[in-house]
């Protein structure tokens, strides 16, 4: 019969070793991880990595050492007939399996660290070109780091089914026939990747964008191969396939114009009311707060046309991308502002006539 204390003693002391070696590799690995830098979400997610790592080099370590010490005290056959190759299968495999797993995992992390540098490098400086490259930036980072993550992570998951004994080149020889077939039934998925590859290649739309894609507008979320995503002002999510989309207008590229109508009653004067357009336009050029969003001075267009009881003086101002509405409504209320100071009417629409009943 076993020495049930001789063997107790050496499982624990195999046990406290391992935790220590466990938590000093943690350590290492946290404080290297954590050197690469990070927001919130991924310091959970090194947190996270560590503890599981913790947990996979605890017990490795821990059936090697469980295996010298029973050794040790005369009791190999308590685990096995041959303990010698069954530690070098549970130190030699699981730890390369470990080492795989913790390079994919610092790969995917260099990889979203040299993205978030390529975004703070394209931020700096100033001017307008530096919000549009911001944008740029934003909508390129997220799919290199999607496609450096799929890339890893099967790579990481052949190499390991190759440590586990897997057959890899039947896998590979599956998944092409699997590839091949589905290829054929999911033409439509092609046609999004494609189409979300130039959407994305030609600079169409970025992440932080406002655009009207198939008459929907919205804020611009995400751009991705197979979809974009836009919120509209009620917060509602709408998600289109990139080769669903049949018009695109995108309405905060390098600059914007807000155009502003302004309805005159014939009885005023057209200079006058253009002089008092002017004046009111002029005053958003004096407000510090506002004059940083104007690219340029208003243009006033003219009498664009006649109505039934007033005519329509066009104008447009140039103004920083996504900064036109707030704009054109301080325009529009010093314009009414200004018109009342100077005794001019912003003409309505005259009411319908009623409709006779015979």
């Amino acid at each position: 019969m076993p020495n049930w204390p001789e063997v107790a003693l050496a499982v624990a002391v195999a046990l406290g070793c391992a935790y220590l070696i466990a938590d000093r590799v943690g350590r290492w690995l946290e404080s290297t991880l954590r050197s690469l830098g990070g927001d919130e979400r991924e310091r959970v997610l090194i947190d996270r990595t560590r503890r599981a790592m913790r947990i996979v080099i605890f017990l490795i370590a821990g059936a090697t050492l469980m295996l010298v010490a029973l050794q040790l005290v005369g009791y190999p056959s308590l685990v096995e007939r041959n303990p010698n190759e069954f530690a070098e299968r549970i130190f030699g495999t699981g730890l390369r399996i470990a080492l795989i797993l913790a390079a994919a995992f610092v790969v995917i992390r260099v990889g979203s660290a040299a993205a978030r540098r390529l975004e703070h490098e394209m931020s700096t400086g100033s001017g307008l070109n530096v919000l549009e490259r911001t944008k740029r930036a934003q909508t390129l980072g997220k799919l290199l780091q999607s496609a450096l993550a799929v890339i890893v992570i099967v790579i990481a998951g052949l190499t390991v089914g190759q440590e586990l004994g897997i057959n890899i080149t039947a896998v590979l020889t599956l998944s092409s026939i699997l590839g091949l077939a589905v290829g054929f039934g999911a033409q439509t998925l092609v046609r999004d990747v494609i189409s979300g590859f130039f959407l994305i290649l030609e600079d169409q739309v970025r992440v932080g964008d406002i655009a009207v894609v198939n008459e929907q507008a919205g804020f611009v979320e995400s751009v991705n191969l197979r979809t974009i995503v836009l919120r509209d002002d009620e917060g509602t999510v709408h998600v289109f396939p990139n080769g669903e989309i049949k018009t695109l207008a995108n309405k905060s590229k390098d600059f914007s114009y807000y155009v502003v109508a302004v309805n005159v009653s014939y009885e005023d004067d057209p200079d006058r009311a253009i002089d008092a357009i002017k004046e009111a336009a002029g005053t958003l050029l004096t407000d510090e707060a506002l004059r940083v969003n104007i690219l340029e001075p208003l243009e006033v267009y003219g009498v664009d046309s006649f109505e039934q009881t007033y005519m329509v003086v066009k104008t447009r101002i140039k103004t920083v991308p996504m900064k036109q509405w707030l704009i054109g409504r301080e325009l529009r209320k010093r314009i009414a502002q200004t018109f009342r100071e100077k005794g001019l009417q912003i003409a309505v629409p005259a009411a319908a006539p009623p409709v006779r009943k015979t």
